[in-house]
């Protein structure tokens, strides 16, 4: 009798170790990704949707995509580690780097991204032509988070000699690019900042009249956005997850569709090392 009460203890302390081992094993099973809310959620859920299921496929895991509400809130979930692998921008990976002590990693960028540009667009009729138009304008960025809609923008005007905050009439914050071009469609602000590629997805789709409103100024490349996870992820998931985007081939129907929704050629390895001239902007621009 007394040495089954040790031995059942052990038994007990095993099958609950068991459990959690396989409660854990469970948790994992689930691969948890979000974006920064560049568009309408229900543009996000659309244009990752075929990227969820390949993932799935590739992984032999399944891949929930959940939309968040700003971009603070997609860098916080991943440096929380409430989110395993995240679509960032340059701006929102450097202050996720930052926030995390240096534990989230990128890994995958797509083509694009090495050289990335935004455009400041007003009406055609408007008289702006140039940067130095917009002195005792009203102007708006997207969220005040974004690289491409905000960070490098102000970037590019401070270059050239044009404070925001002292020049403009008024300053505005879309939240989003799309919300950007609709303000200056609707004669909300007189021109305003965006992301290259979403003024071109526009266009292509004609959900914007050029001939009203159209760009004046397009900035110099930058690096951009990325897919980023956190360090302390298993680095043979890591590596899998790496390798799949990698993987996407542009050849295929299911892999061109991938790419053409998120408005990319291809995947290509990326690194810490190529945000450094995001993070030294942001900090020029006090944004850090």
């Amino acid at each position: 009798m007394n040495h089954a009460s040790p031995n059942r203890l052990l038994q007990s302390l095993f099958i609950a170790a068991w459990l959690l081992a396989a409660a854990a094993a469970q948790a994992q099973a689930v691969l948890r990704v979000t974006t920064i809310p560049e568009e309408a959620a229900t543009e996000q859920v659309r244009k990752f949707g075929p990227l969820v299921k390949y993932l799935e496929r590739q992984l032999a895991m399944k891949v929930e995509f959940t939309p968040v509400t700003d971009y603070p809130a997609a860098v916080e979930s991943l440096v929380n580690r409430k989110i395993d692998l995240a679509w960032l921008g340059g701006f929102t990976y450097v202050q996720a780097s930052i926030r995390s002590g240096g534990k989230v990693l990128p890994i995958a960028q797509r083509e694009e991204d090495t050289k990335f540009q935004s455009v400041f667009i007003a009406k055609t009729d408007s008289g702006i032509k140039q940067l130095a138009d917009l002195k005792g304008k009203q102007v708006s960025f997207g969220s005040q988070s974004s690289t491409s809609g905000h960070l490098m923008p102000r970037s590019f005007l401070l270059q050239a000699k044009l404070d925001p905050e002292k020049d403009f009439r008024r300053i505005a914050y879309s939240g989003a690019h799309d919300a950007t071009i609709s303000s200056v469609v609707s004669g909300k602000v007189d021109a305003a900042a965006l992301d290259i590629t979403v003024w071109r997805k526009f266009v292509t789709e004609k959900r914007v009249d050029t001939q009203a409103v159209n760009v004046f100024y397009t900035t110099p490349g930058f690096f951009n956005y990325n897919w980023s996870v956190h360090a302390e992820m298993a680095p043979e998931l890591r590596e899998k997850i790496r390798k799949a985007l990698l993987d996407i081939d542009p050849a295929t129907p299911e892999g061109q569709e991938i790419l053409n929704l998120n408005r990319a050629t291809r995947y290509i390895p990326t690194q810490a090392d190529n945000y450094k001239g995001i993070e030294a902007a942001a900090r020029s621009a006090g944004l850090l």
